[in-house]
């Protein structure tokens, strides 16, 4: 089944336990329950737990809560250990991220998986958008296939344990992609369909800006940076009035369209079912509408160009990373500029901590919180696991208990 096919909406993926479970367990905690005076500490171990997983402990994992009490790293530990994280937590989590709707009314997906994957691995997350990487389902038929859903589909009707059965791989060796077209996240297949499919690629570059760096377009304008390469479909004069463009169009089309250029060798075809890519080629897209500015620019190669680093009201919303050169060809060094970003590593705090604690960010606190774990993300070599277990931590047994 294709993600772009109409599905049975079940909902997202819902925490569920055996009633018999959750009763036993709630009975044990009663029947083990501590003194008065260190009830309390219990019961939020209990709530750390429930807030990552999604699910109330079995008795067998409430006596290891209990026995840990007072520990919140040994209780988040095994909470992160567990198989709900990864198929309720994390699969709600980028399922959203997978399609263009931002819905999670969404079957398994390549996106879906090999992002849980490679939090479930450690795999350092600032290469979610540029690694040659891809996560299969063993035992699963048929095999991953670049033009086609089936295989996710099929582990998904089987309700399989991701947490145990996901596969790491490459996606040249299983869609047979040549290296410089891959890019993480962005050339799984899910994400090739809401990246490229139609349009004029520049949603590649909106996207990410929403998922990745928690930023809005509409918010993101500075009409002080060059245009120079805003391309011939932008109106000189839209209305007859260029002031329009000066005052409105430029403001965001000056940032995105020299980083939108990162896409111009690529495709979706509806009809095979497959992302396209054309080496040395770009895409005709890319010269919808020439003739509303003949003397705009036109695209020539996939080079792209970070202008948001010259300066400018906005230079600092991002704040890429200062030993990168702000520049380059193709998607992966795209998505190397974004993921490098201190942008992107609060926003991948800011989705632990709304997953965990079950609201948005909105105190002194909260907002202080964000750049803790931001900073700890990266200094643990984005390790993405971590950012859930202190996140949890701060909302149920920290300063974060009440915003």
């Amino acid at each position: 089944m294709d993600i772009k096919t109409p599905i049975r909406l079940n909902g997202a993926r819902l925490a569920r336990a055996p009633v018999a479970s959750a009763l036993c367990a709630l009975a044990l905690f009663s029947a083990l329950a501590p003194p008065p005076a260190a009830a309390g500490t219990v019961q939020q171990e209990v709530l750390l737990y429930t807030r990552i997983t999604g699910v109330p402990p079995t008795a067998a994992i409430l006596s290891q809560i209990q026995a840990a009490a007072g520990n919140d790293t040994t209780v988040a530990a095994l909470a992160v250990q567990q198989p709900s994280f990864y198929n309720v937590t994390l699969r709600n989590i980028f399922a959203a991220e997978s399609n263009r709707d931002g819905s999670v009314f969404v079957p398994l997906n390549d996106y879906i998986a090999t992002a849980i994957g490679m939090v479930r691995d450690d795999v350092p997350y600032n290469t979610a958008l540029s690694a040659d990487i891809l996560y299969t389902v063993s035992g699963t038929n048929p095999g991953a296939a670049a033009n086609s859903n089936a295989h996710y589909a099929a582990a998904d009707a089987a309700n399989v344990d991701l947490s145990a059965k996901l596969v790491k791989t490459t996606q040249t060796a299983a869609y047979a992609y040549p290296g410089v077209a891959v890019a993480g996240l962005i050339t799984t297949r899910a994400g090739a369909i809401q990246h490229f499919d139609a349009g004029t690629n520049r949603r590649g570059y909106n996207i990410n800006i929403i998922n990745q760096t928690c930023h809005q377009m509409e918010n993101i304008t500075d009409t002080s940076l060059p245009s120079d390469r805003i391309r011939q479909d932008v109106a000189a004069s839209p209305g007859g009035d260029s002031r329009v463009r000066l005052q409105s169009c430029v403001g965001c089309h000056s940032h995105m369209d020299p980083m939108a250029s990162a896409f111009a060798y690529y495709d979706f075809d509806e009809t095979g079912g497959a992302m396209v890519y054309t080496a040395g080629k770009v895409q005709p897209k890319y010269f919808i509408n020439a003739t509303n500015n003949p003397y705009g620019y036109v695209t020539t190669d996939d080079s792209w160009e970070s202008r948001m680093r010259l300066g400018g009201a906005d230079m600092k919303i991002f704040n890429f990373d200062a030993t990168l050169p702000g520049k380059g060809n193709g998607a992966q060094s795209f998505g190397q500029e974004i993921a490098q970003s201190d942008a992107f590593a609060s926003c991948q705090a800011t989705k632990a901590f709304k997953a965990v604690c079950l609201r948005a960010p909105s105190s002194k606190n909260d907002v202080g919180e964000i750049g803790m774990l931001a900073a700890h993300f990266k200094t643990s070599g984005y390790k993405f696991k971590s950012v859930f277990v202190e996140a949890a931590a701060y909302c149920t047994t920290g300063p974060g208990v009440t915003p």
